[in-house]
């Protein structure tokens, strides 16, 4: 008789992510009664994991995969329903563990923020995944649920046709808990991903091959730094992946649903010009180090220097983790009256406002596992809900009738609208 598969596997969990992932699978459990294991290289360190993370759990399956064997990942995939992938930098390691969910048909989420690699995986394997009738999602942590369900949210509130969005991230911390906040993992995704940018013009100029119809008004250009009535501080252009994230998102609901896309552009907020100077000053010897591999080699090697202490090899602290809050604000701005069809054009000037807000705290390894392993938990048991039986979708596209952000506010994630006017 077959064994019985898992709801969930975590692999690579004795790394950062995947540590705090075991924990909060170890919480959930109690509330959502799901079956999960965990899964690695080395049974002594997984065992270790368990012991720190998950004490009060009892039975929980460990699993040897090696992402450097194929056999052990195609194992691994057969006993469990969804993988959640905590093993990056997913440019080097993401590929060989869709194709084991793929062989398997399972499912994968994972917390990406790699857009060379989300949008190669959307391009090569979407229509396998489909024929397989598996769900393989990535960027489900901050990167980028908070951000693309914010939008969805907005839209599904604003009772009327949207034509922009701008998206201000704000992040604080309430103590003086000092350290860095980002683990060596993300920095080094983030030089390997941003270092290899030109990969997506070319990936792009494939999945993206059908042009979006020219909206109006333009949405405007703010310029090198801006003041926002919104946003407390001084804001620029946010150089993650949730505006290619939002954008895809909006693409699938044009091409799938005849839904209107938006223009949208995404800022981060910091408190004082003082602060935009730092961070410019640093971000521009990032960017000059990244053009050669004598560069990039000093910025793995050095992270706490050339991050300006932000990210070290050991991580944040756990009191760290817990003491960063933040904020995304949304202002999205559009038409009370929705036009019937398509192809149709406003000729009136927007006159309608929707000012909403998502918040949390511990975003980069606290709430980005509470995302992770929601997002699974939606997939096994709203899957009637999601679009095509399966595909590589984003989180937006894929969730967008689901309960996940209910169940993100029930653990720790707000969704509020702050206000709303008309002319």
């Amino acid at each position: 008789m077959a064994t019985k598969r898992l709801d969930i596997v975590i692999l690579g969990a004795t790394g950062f992510t995947g540590q705090f992932a075991v924990r909060e699978a170890a919480r959930l459990s109690r509330s959502y009664n799901f079956t999960w294991g965990i899964a690695g290289r080395r049974q002594d360190a997984l065992e270790a994991v368990l012991k720190k993370y998950a004490p009060n759990s009892v039975n929980i399956p460990i699993m040897i995969a090696d992402l450097r064997d194929q056999e052990s990942l195609k194992n691994m995939a057969i006993s469990t329903k969804v993988i959640a992938n905590c093993c990056g930098p997913y440019r080097f390691y993401g590929e060989v563990v869709i194709k084991a969910c793929l062989a398997a048909k399972t499912h994968h989420v994972d917390v990406s923020g790699e857009p060379q690699f989300m949008e190669r995986m959307q391009l090569e394997y979407n229509k396998a995944a489909q024929e397989a009738g598996i769900y393989i999602i990535s960027a489900c942590g901050f990167d980028s649920i908070p951000c693309d369900l914010g939008i969805v949210c907005t839209q599904k509130n604003f009772e009327g046709e949207i034509n922009t969005i701008e998206t201000y991230l704000n992040s604080w911390n309430t103590s003086n808990a000092n350290g860095a906040s980002l683990h060596y993992g993300t920095w080094e995704s983030a030089i390997y991903g941003m270092a290899h940018s030109n990969e997506l013009r070319q990936i792009r100029t494939k999945l993206l091959h059908k042009n979006l119809p020219t909206l109006e008004p333009r949405l405007s250009d703010r310029g090198i730094i801006h003041k926002s009535e919104i946003s407390n501080g001084w804001s620029v252009i946010f150089p993650g992946t949730d505006r290619s994230i939002a954008k895809r998102t909006q693409r699938f609901m044009y091409e799938k649903y005849k839904q209107r896309p938006m223009q949208i552009q995404t800022y981060i907020t910091f408190p004082s010009l003082f602060h935009v100077v730092l961070i410019a000053a640093f971000y521009g010897i990032f960017l000059i180090l990244l053009k050669s591999e004598f560069g990039r080699n000093l910025l793995l090697k050095y992270p706490e220097i050339f991050s300006g202490g932000c990210a070290s090899h050991e991580g944040p602290s756990e009191e760290r983790m817990e003491d960063t809050h933040f904020s995304i604000t949304f202002k999205a701005t559009g038409w009370k009256e929705k036009l019937t069809e398509l192809s149709d054009k406003h000729v009136d000037a927007p006159n309608k406002e929707l000012i909403t807000k998502v918040t949390g705290k511990n975003a980069g390894y606290g709430l980005t596992c509470t995302c992770l392993l929601l997002a699974g938990l939606t997939i096994l048991r709203e899957s009637d809900k999601m679009p095509d039986a399966g595909g590589v979708l984003t989180s937006g596209a894929a969730f967008l009738n689901t309960s996940l952000m209910e169940e993100l506010k029930k653990n720790g994630m707000t969704f509020e609208i702050i206000s709303s006017s008309e002319k």
